[in-house]
């Protein structure tokens, strides 16, 4: 089978590394379950029925070298794409308007494709995941595209349920007697779990990561060297590795990206105080309805989020940018 990959926009800038040889980086570098989202896609998809080809679209030089370099038995090839037909897929992509809620829901635009047996080629989007499932009647994999970052929140809830099924620790993690592991969690080699915490699964912790006495961890992901302070509740979302969350912070339903800095007090608010769906800025001035009415906030990399600074559900802040706590000096005069 010939899997050939399709150019397609996303809104997730703020978390990909940019590449100056790229018109755009692909989110397919993100690593899920310590895994290239590329490499995970084609290792399922192979697992089904043998690929012999993979096509790239051209200006995805990062892409290209992760597929070379752990698929070296397949055929990987870059293909031009005409201009106009770009700016047309790019002008597809961009549809979606605001009051459009059910194209923008996740559910809504994943793909269930059975796999026949002499399937000559499979035609995806490049900025997707791919899940399989199997029944006694069919093999089929799901597409999930990725365009927005409630659709990425939305497939690392899907795969941490569908993969992280069984409770798996390191035997060089070091996890103290007081915590209490409640469901199917990995927990890789050199993670230290201080006293009193909770790990509820399904969850996955990755290398050299930290958590902090008494800190609540349920139905996240967490890339390498993630360190989280005391008292900290981390909840559905998806840490991307070398972030630092100072104590008693929350962070609910949010993507944070690497190398982010939390202060203390600080926290993603995922829900509305009026129940409504939430809106997101995809771009400046340019606002949108998520469809959900649960969705915290997109931390870029490399981020400083200072002491006591809330977040409000559906932001969006770039990569490098520092938030400052707000001071306010009160003079105190004494009676005589």
């Amino acid at each position: 089978m010939e899997l050939i990959f399709r150019r397609s926009k996303h809104f997730l800038h703020s978390i990909v590394d940019t590449n100056e040889n790229e018109s755009q980086t692909p989110i397919s570098t993100l690593k899920v379950l310590h895994q290239p989202l590329i490499v995970r896609n084609v290792s399922i998809a192979n697992r089904i029925q043998n690929i012999h080809r993979i096509k790239v679209p051209s200006k995805c030089s990062t892409t290209l070298k992760l597929l070379q370099d752990n698929f070296s038995a397949i055929d990987v090839e870059e293909y031009e794409v005409d201009e106009d037909e770009d700016k047309e897929d790019i002008k597809s992509n961009d549809s979606n308007s605001s009051n459009d809620v059910e194209n923008n829901s996740t559910a809504a635009r994943s793909h269930n494709i059975p796999i026949k047996e002499n399937m000559d080629y499979l035609e995806i989007p490049l900025n997707s995941a791919i899940r399989y499932q199997q029944s006694e009647k069919e093999k089929k994999i799901l597409i999930n595209p990725i365009k927005y970052p409630w659709d990425l929140h939305y497939v690392i809830q899907k795969i941490l349920q569908e993969e992280v099924t069984q409770v798996s620790i390191s035997p060089n993690a070091s996890i103290s007697k007081s915590t209490v592991i409640d469901g199917p969690c990995i927990i890789e080699d050199d993670v230290t779990i201080d006293d009193f915490c909770k790990i509820k699964g399904p969850t996955y912790i990755s290398k050299g990561s930290f958590i902090g006495m008494s800190s609540l961890i349920r139905n996240c992901m967490m890339g390498d060297k993630t360190r989280i302070g005391f008292n900290c509740e981390i909840a559905r979302s998806y840490l991307l590795g070398g972030d630092k969350i100072s104590h008693q912070n929350a962070i609910l339903d949010s993507i944070i990206g690497e190398n982010v800095w939390f202060g203390a007090y600080a926290a993603t608010v995922n829900v509305l105080s009026n129940r409504q769906k939430i809106s997101y800025e995809i771009e400046k001035g340019k606002s949108i309805d998520t469809g959900i009415d649960r969705f915290g906030a997109l931390v870029g990399n490399n981020c400083t989020i200072s002491t006591s600074v809330i977040i409000m559900p559906g932001r969006h802040i770039q990569a490098d940018t520092m938030i400052q706590a707000l001071w306010k000096t009160y003079e105190v005069s004494s009676k005589s």
